[in-house]
């Protein structure tokens, strides 16, 4: 589904990912931990192509199509979605309008297909009319974003984190939605979907099970595991000493 090859990127000149490889299967979810500042959503923002994001080197695969340089409305109409940890406000588009044009409708009236998405998210049809993210709170916004995932339906999916800012009766709910995004709720042999999780806490862990986890250091990926050990360690640990941890299991295992 997605292979990243010698990956490096600069934004406003400054070197933020350097020499990053990573491979997602079809039907894979990776989870990504790591600092601020480590290059987490830089590495989100270049794979769906903004421009401000300049890949100095490597190359990025998606679907066995070579998307280094493609714009962004190619990557997503090729299977790309994403849900931003910080979406802008939209004055004068209505969130119903939205989901028509996530789901590829031109027309201006909110029908049944969309009040039913929108129930699934405690969304009511008053919150439709309003303006994008105009005076959203944090779990308004979380559940609006998904909202647009699910009109949109893509193949390979980006979650920048999903739990920050998000109360606890909020994360359960985007979590469920999350995993039948992601196809969790099926037989591994009958999962179309992909993705890549950044959390920086791994509380949506509890919610979803991934495949695959990472810890990015320094624009790196400096380890990776299983999700559950990873997670764990992470949590108890930190960033730095998981991967130390991580560095001394695989001597072991050499040994």
């Amino acid at each position: 589904m997605l292979e990243i090859k010698d990956l490096t990127v600069e934004v406003e000149g400054k070197e933020i990912i350097r020499d990053l490889n990573l491979n997602i299967e079809e039907g894979e979810v990776h989870v990504l931990f790591g600092p601020n500042g480590c290059g987490k959503t830089t590495l989100l923002m270049t794979l769906l192509g903004f421009p401000c994001y300049k890949v100095t080197r490597g190359i990025i695969t998606f679907k066995s199509v070579d998307i280094t340089n493609l714009p962004t409305n190619e990557r997503v109409k090729l299977g790309m979605g994403m849900s931003f940890q910080h979406p802008p406000e939209i004055r004068g588009v209505k969130l119903g309008d939205m989901v028509n044009i996530a789901q590829g409708r031109k027309e201006d009236e909110i029908d049944e297909d969309v009040i039913a998405l929108a129930k699934r998210l405690n969304i009511s049809i008053d919150f439709l009319n309003r303006d994008v993210n105009l005076g959203f709170s944090g779990g308004e916004v979380k559940r609006s974003e998904i909202l647009q995932l699910l009109a949109q339906a893509p193949d390979f999916i980006m979650f920048d984190e999903p739990d920050s800012g998000v109360d606890v009766e909020n994360i359960e709910l985007i979590g469920k939605i999350m995993s039948e995004l992601l196809d969790r709720n099926k037989m591994p042999s009958k999962r179309d979907k992909s993705g890549l999780i950044i959390t920086h806490s791994g509380s949506i862990m509890r919610h979803i099970k991934a495949d695959r986890a990472h810890v990015m250091l320094g624009g790196r990926i400096a380890c990776s595991g299983m999700p559950y050990e990873i997670t764990k360690n992470v949590m108890e640990n930190g960033f730095e000493r998981c991967v130390e941890l991580c560095a001394r299991s695989k001597e072991v295992d050499a040994e």
